[in-house]
Parts: structure tokens; C-alpha cells; sequence
């Protein structure tokens, strides 16, 4: 049985996964002059969705994997290199932001259960 309910634990997941994501796309960003690099793509809000649908394990975490590809959407440049700046500094931008709210929110749902406690 888990400490935390199902939207703990999926915002704790949500965080990890955020995290991937910001590394995916730092790196992404670190390479946009390397000739013949393939800029990469995290995707894991689909199965986030489908684990919380499950209701996550008796231990209460969700097993959700990043799927880390080469992105099918980027356009290739002369020296082969598919990383488009603009889209990756906005990802990076929204990524922070989500990855911002979900802490937030954690931290609000820690301060409710630290509130209960110390209520007593």
C-alpha cells in the first residue's frame, strides 16, 4: 500500500519523466552544430495515461518509461543534422513550465498532508 494517492504518484512520475525530457532536449540543443546528429524526441504522457488508467502497482508506482526516438518530424540540413532551434528552445520552455506546476503541486499536496498531521 502506498503513502501518497494515485495523483502523488503521478505527479512524482511526471517529474522524472519531465526531468528526461529536459535532458533530451538540452542535448539537443548542445548538438544543433554537430553534422549528421539526429535530434531526439521523449514521448511518455501516453503511457503515464495508461498507467494511471491501471491504477499504477499494489506499491503505488506507476511503471512509466520515457520512449526516447530520433524525432520523425525534423527537417534534415546540409550537414545532415535534423535539430531545429526555435521548436527546441520552446519545448525546453514548455517542459520547464509543466515541470514547474507538477512541483508545485506536489508541494501543495505535502503541505496539506504536513498540515493533517501536525493538526492532531
Amino acid at each position: 500500500m502506498s503513502l501518497f494517492d494515485k495523483t502523488t504518484d503521478a505527479l512524482a512520475t511526471s517529474i522524472r519523466m519531465r526531468q528526461i525530457t529536459h535532458n533530451v532536449t538540452a542535448s539537443n540543443i548542445a548538438n544543433h552544430e554537430t553534422p549528421g546528429y539526429k535530434a531526439q524526441k521523449v514521448e511518455f504522457e501516453e503511457a503515464l495515461a495508461k498507467s494511471l488508467e491501471l491504477g499504477g502497482t499494489e506499491a503505488g508506482a506507476l511503471p512509466v518509461n520515457a520512449e526516447i526516438f530520433d524525432n520523425p518530424e525534423a527537417a534534415v540540413s546540409n550537414d545532415g543534422n535534423t535539430v531545429d532551434m526555435e521548436k527546441e528552445m520552446s519545448a525546453l520552455a514548455e517542459n520547464s513550465i509543466l515541470y514547474k506546476s507538477a512541483l508545485q503541486l506536489i508541494n501543495k499536496k505535502m503541505a496539506s498532508l504536513k498540515y493533517a498531521i501536525e493538526s492532531k
